[in-house]
């Protein structure tokens, strides 16, 4: 049974009450303290105090403050009078019950409160860190978009200029050959015959043709011309180093992953080689609850097959199952990806990709994507009653009609 304190002290004025309740040999850490309009109550084991007082105070203003071995309560009255006790006097125990009772009830009530703000700015405040996050990683793409169309600017205008440095050489060199050939041509011409001076005519019979002296046909030969090997067919002044460096290395590193994949399948059984029979064998994993066997026999058929889009919907549901949610919400989507085009024949599997993906969404508490995919199975099938009414509780959280869960 606890020990009442009763050697408190209390002091007033028209406004305020003070109370000093000592806390004896009770450590700080240890205090618990309740607080009400009309009621006091400091727990501090073996030792409590409790007081019903004879008026209400405005809890909402009042404080405790704990040092010094005591707890000094500063309560601000309702209405400014003096009183003429701290607490009630001559009062029946069932109104003190009531009275205790209603500030528990209060108490808790503020908590829940408390509560229910704590995690609503919690999630406001993850919310914007993502929004945060999302804009930084925009702003790095379009950074790198701006880089990446610079650096092709910059190239294009130096081939541009490479081109026009090529043309002026060649419009140079065939000028250059050009008068080589006239000089020849006027040296290899015999002089002609001059005019005879005293009777102004020619004579016919010393006129001769003219003769040309032709240079020597050059030598043939041959010009060895090396090229830098390269995978790519751009140029190296058109390419850009670091993304071909960064392409070759995934290409390398695909290379290796499929080589360890045939030299995982090279043990397998005939029946192991089957995606059909992996799949019905995942399938009775599942129904048998052995989620991560299930997830195991999928995966061997999608590195068989890759394109049955059942196989992803199926690990999909398991994921769901073990809490791998994010996995969950990936395998939906590629599942989605292969359903296409969206014909009546794979309509049933689409609805099921979409509340999975859905329900993936909302489990992680990202509810206005989760009734996206919820609206877009309705969409499929519009008469499937329990989903509608799924996609009505989702929207009643959004809208804070109903708590979350």
């Amino acid at each position: 049974m606890p020990l009442l304190i009763k050697d408190y002290t209390w002091t007033q004025t028209e406004s305020m009450i003070y109370i000093t309740v000592p806390l004896k040999e009770a450590r700080a850490g240890k205090v618990d303290i309740l607080s009400a309009d009309e009621y006091l109550k400091v727990s501090a084991p073996p030792f409590l105090f409790e007081a019903f007082l004879s008026a209400a105070v405005d809890d909402s203003k009042s404080a405790a403050k704990i040092g010094d071995g005591e707890i000094v309560f500063t309560l601000h009255k309702r209405e400014g009078a003096i009183w003429e006790h701290l607490v009630l006097q001559n009062v029946e125990k069932e109104n003190l019950q009531n009275i205790r009772q209603n500030a528990i009830l209060k108490a808790q009530e503020n908590a829940l409160k408390e509560a229910e703000a704590k995690a609503a700015k919690k999630k406001a405040n993850e919310k914007y860190a993502l929004e945060t996050i999302m804009k930084i990683e925009e702003d790095q793409r379009k950074k790198i978009e701006e880089i990446k169309e610079v650096e092709r600017r910059r190239a294009a205008e130096e081939l541009e200029r490479w081109k026009e440095k090529q043309r002026i050489e060649a419009e140079h060199k065939i000028a250059q050959q050009k008068l080589e050939a006239e000089k020849r041509n006027t040296n290899g011409v015999k002089d002609l015959p001059k005019s005879d001076t005293q009777t102004g005519t020619k004579s016919a019979q010393s006129k001769k043709p003219l003769v040309v002296s032709l240079p020597p046909p050059r030598s043939a030969g041959t010009i060895q011309i090396n090229f830098t090997p390269r995978v790519f067919p751009t140029a190296l002044r058109e390419s850009l180093v670091p993304e071909e460096e960064e392409w070759l290395k995934k290409q390398a590193d695909a290379r290796k992953a499929l080589n360890n994949d045939l030299s995982e399948l090279k043990d397998l059984t005939e029946e192991e080689k089957n995606p059909e029979w992996l799949k019905e064998k995942g399938n009775k994993l599942f129904a048998s609850q052995n989620y991560l066997a299930a997830v195991n026999a999928y995966n061997l058929a999608i590195k068989l097959n890759n394109k049955l889009p059942s196989l992803f919907l199926n690990r999909a549901a398991c994921h769901l199952k073990l809490r791998n949610l994010h996995k969950a919400i990936e395998d939906s989507s590629r599942a989605l990806e292969l359903l296409t085009p969206p014909v009546p024949d794979n309509s049933e599997s689409r609805v099921k990709a979409h509340i999975r993906r859905g329900t993936a969404f909302c489990e992680l508490e990202l509810y206005v994507e989760g009734l996206q995919d919820y609206d877009a199975a309705l969409k499929i099938n519009p008469h499937n009653k329990a989903v509608a009414a799924d996609a009505e509780k989702i929207r009643q959280v959004i809208q804070g009609t109903v708590p979350s869960s």
